[in-house]
């Protein structure tokens, strides 16, 4: 077995690039998203159960859950660092965690997520534990804080209203040929507008997974309010639902 890296938790090198910011010069929750789940992927390559290797024997990784919680949003140029590690692994799920720090160590953010391993042939869950005789559990970092609230199912309600329909296109689909994690987030938080992100700050989103969607399919954003500043959202194509999103504000 070839060498891998020793350490359990994994730190990246990330800029807050002006061209991913938004109009209060701040990092976009979408952008901060994918640096989180870029980290994860570096972070499992070095070790041995990475897409790179995975894709050698028709496996990939599927998020299930994602939550990030927001301190402080980086500003344009900005350099910030993302640490991740591995809290729990088990036979069909891991619990992967995240931490994101400017250059002075200040803590910006934190996620939780959990991943579940399938079959690229028949896309069903596969044991993760049977890679290289079960070498994530070696990465396991049971002690190392993230403390926020961990990721839940995202209970949804009947009493939605629809607000939006986007059409899933080219640039929604990733190498998997199914609509990106990050794009039902980033289409979610587009459901406000501008003078609304004057007066509000994103505090958490939640994303749950419930089913793949594709290219062409129109998704449909269900919305519902459930206290003040807290959303609850159901996203469906036009057969069955695939997404759930909690989406929470604070006044500024």
């Amino acid at each position: 077995m070839k060498e891998f890296e020793k350490s359990k938790v994994g730190t990246y090198d990330f800029t807050a690039m002006p061209f991913h910011c938004d109009f209060n010069n701040h990092l976009r929750i979408d952008h901060l998203g994918n640096d989180m789940l870029n980290a994860a992927d570096f972070h499992s390559d070095a070790r041995g159960f990475g897409m790179n290797y995975l894709n050698t024997i028709n496996k990939t990784w599927v998020l299930s859950r994602f939550a990030i919680e927001i301190v402080e949003m980086p500003k344009s140029y900005e350099k910030i660092q993302v640490e991740t590690w591995v809290e729990s692994a088990v036979r069909f799920f891991t619990k992967r965690n995240f931490a994101v720090k400017d250059n002075n160590g200040k803590y910006l953010a934190y996620g939780k997520s959990i991943w579940a391993m399938i079959d690229t042939e028949t896309r069903q869950p596969t044991d993760l534990l049977a890679i290289h005789d079960g070498l994530l559990k070696e990465y396991v970092d049971k002690d190392k804080p993230c403390p926020i609230e961990p990721c839940s199912r995202v209970g949804i309600e009947e009493n939605t209203t629809l607000w939006q329909t986007v059409t899933a296109r080219y640039s929604d689909i990733d190498m998997n040929g199914h609509v990106n994690s990050i794009k039902y987030l980033e289409h979610a938080v587009n459901l406000w507008d501008v003078e609304w992100y004057k007066q509000h700050f994103l505090k958490r989103v939640e994303i749950a997974y419930v089913a793949e969607s594709h290219c062409n399919d129109n998704l449909h954003y269900y919305v519902e309010e459930r206290q003040e500043n807290d959303f609850y959202i159901k996203i469906c194509t036009d057969n069955n639902e695939v997404c759930r999103c909690n989406v929470k504000f604070v006044n500024k």
